[in-house]
């Protein structure tokens, strides 16, 4: 019964990929009102986590960016089931790249890169940047051991353009086996997932002590691979910019937490611009740093 509920769910998703973009954005209206005024959904995790994050801001000020970011959950909801069947025409309406040069000067020194990013904005269509690549990149994700089928479905929607997914336990290995590639190589990592709470990186972040997960920086300081950030802007609804830096160019030359330092201020940076763009329903600050453990 489970399977037959996952496929079911599947077929939803694949048919609202086929709903042009002016109705899904008045479908994503009426979600938006359900989920914010009657479902409520994870309304307290989003207060708690704004209000810690941005103590200097009033109520009033927190409720407008909290309805902001609720929007803006539906937009990127079902903008990802429909990304599923945009074509390459309707992506390149949509998406603007600039800083591409970074990944050329790289490939053109014959050299792998770590890629960074966050969930910010509409990370899931990330993988549309593929096909302005001639870096072959491999996107970092999560086992949904509960629902295959829907992973199976989010999997095909990523690597559609041509990149491919590896699971979060093989991307030590998958980064190492670069070296043996003909041609240069990217691993995509969205780094600022909730870290366990044995996490030895732990630094302030948005006023709170924070875990992150150390791979990245461990995988940048055994390789030497440069670390690029990728910054995905909303231009406007349905329309982003991505945006790409170099963060660290010779990571086996400075100290391993200076990598994740350069990341996390940056996201900090990003955030605080314009803060209604984050996932803020996910519970980020649920552990507490074990007393053995210092801040960074």
């Amino acid at each position: 019964m489970k399977s037959i509920f996952n496929r079911f769910v599947v077929f939803i998703c694949k048919a609202v990929a086929l709903i042009p973009f002016k109705a899904i954005y008045i479908i994503s209206d009426i979600l938006y009102f359900i989920l914010y005024y009657v479902v409520r959904y994870r309304k307290r995790v989003v207060v708690e986590n704004l209000t810690h994050s941005f103590p200097e801001k009033s109520p009033e000020e927190i409720k407008a960016i909290m309805k902001k970011f609720y929007q803006h959950l539906c937009d990127i909801s079902l903008e990802t089931l429909k990304y599923s069947r945009m074509t390459a025409q309707e992506v390149d309406q949509r998406l603007k790249m600039s800083g591409l040069e970074v990944y050329e000067e790289y490939y053109n020194q014959g050299k792998s890169v770590i890629m960074l990013s966050m969930h910010y904005n509409n990370w899931e269509w990330i993988g549309a940047m593929q096909r302005f690549l001639k870096i072959q990149f491999s996107y970092v994700y999560n086992n949904m051991r509960s629902n295959p089928e829907f992973e199976d479905f989010m999997l095909r929607t990523r690597t559609r353009f041509g990149g491919t997914s590896v699971a979060i336990g093989h991307s030590v290995r998958t980064a190492l086996s670069f070296a043996k590639s003909d041609t240069p190589q990217g691993l995509m990592l969205v780094a600022d997932q909730t870290a366990p709470g044995n996490s030895q990186f732990w630094t302030t972040f948005l006023n709170q002590e924070t875990a992150f997960f150390t791979g990245p920086m461990k995988i940048a300081a055994k390789t030497n691979y440069p670390v690029v950030l990728l910054h995905i802007r909303k231009t406007s609804r349905g329309h982003y910019e991505f945006c790409n830096y170099k963060l660290v160019e010779n990571p086996a030359e400075v100290d391993p937490n200076e990598i994740m330092l350069a990341y996390v201020r940056k996201l900090e940076e990003i955030i605080r611009e314009e803060p209604q763009y984050w996932l803020w329903s996910h519970r980020r600050w649920k552990h507490k740093r074990p007393a053995d453990i210092p801040l960074v």
